[in-house]
Parts: structure tokens; C-alpha cells; sequence
């Protein structure tokens, strides 16, 4: 009985911990508008750090009033404007080579091959295919394994 509470203590010590520090799960958004400024914090008076296109995936890890701070597909973090994200379901390659097919699967034809670092909407999913649409209006499949 003693370990139970314990145990109890314990997980509502870690909880009221996570959320008094503002830390939460990631929720993962996209960017919606063509070009985006990545900064180094959470307002305009902060450097711009890089730029994103738009479909770029993103794990939001804080937000600061109208700004969040994410962690991107190769770890690297950084603040966004809330306003120039959605939910759009969306991908980024991280392959070196990834090839785009006409359909699902490997017997399709390679409509396009794309470096790693493109992001894309996610339009369809069949298997472990996804049918995947980029900014500039290509669109064809790729196999789940080559994106985050």
C-alpha cells in the first residue's frame, strides 16, 4: 500500500512539474505560407537563423505567446510565427535520393527524384505509400520510409 502511494506521489509530482515549466508534448504543424524566417527567439527583434518553404513539418515543443519554438526533422530548433502554421498533414524527405513514383509502389515509373530536405502536403496514403503533393504543384508517391 505504502509503494502505491508512493508511486502516486510520484506521478503527480511529475505532472504538475511538466505542466508548471509550460513544457508540453510536441504537436506537430506545418508551414502555410510560401516562405517562412526561422528565428533565434520568440520575436522579430531576433535574428533570422534560416528560411523555411512552404509543407515544412514541425514538432512545436513551446509556445510563447504568438510565437512557438519547434524542433524540425533533423533536430535543429527555432521560433516561428503561430500565424504562418496549420495543420496540414504534411512530410519532409531525409533521404539523400528519394524517388517519387506515378503510383504506390515500385513497379510505378520515377516521375521525379528529390534531394533530402523537400517538404510536402500529404494528399493520400495506400500501404505504406504516400501520394504527396509539393508547393510548386509536382505530385506523385513515395514510399513512407524516406520522410519524416
Amino acid at each position: 500500500m505504502k509503494i502505491r502511494i508512493f508511486v502516486l506521489n510520484i506521478a503527480v509530482f511529475l505532472i504538475l512539474s511538466v505542466m508548471t515549466t509550460g513544457v508540453c508534448l510536441a504537436e506537430r504543424m506545418a508551414v502555410s505560407v510560401p516562405t517562412a524566417n526561422i528565428r533565434l527567439g520568440p520575436g522579430e527583434k531576433y535574428d533570422i537563423i534560416w528560411k523555411v518553404e512552404k509543407y515544412y513539418p514541425i514538432d512545436v515543443i513551446k509556445v510563447a505567446g504568438k510565437w512557438c519554438r519547434f524542433r524540425d526533422f533533423e533536430g535543429d530548433e527555432g521560433w516561428i510565427f503561430k500565424k504562418l502554421l496549420n495543420k496540414t498533414n504534411t512530410v519532409i524527405t531525409y533521404k539523400k535520393k528519394c524517388n517519387v513514383r506515378s503510383g504506390p509502389g515500385t513497379q510505378f515509373k520515377i516521375a521525379f527524384t528529390v534531394a533530402k530536405g523537400i517538404p510536402f502536403k500529404v494528399l493520400k496514403r495506400k500501404d505504406e505509400w504516400l501520394q504527396i503533393k509539393h508547393a510548386d504543384g509536382d505530385q506523385g508517391w513515395i514510399f513512407k520510409s524516406l520522410v519524416w
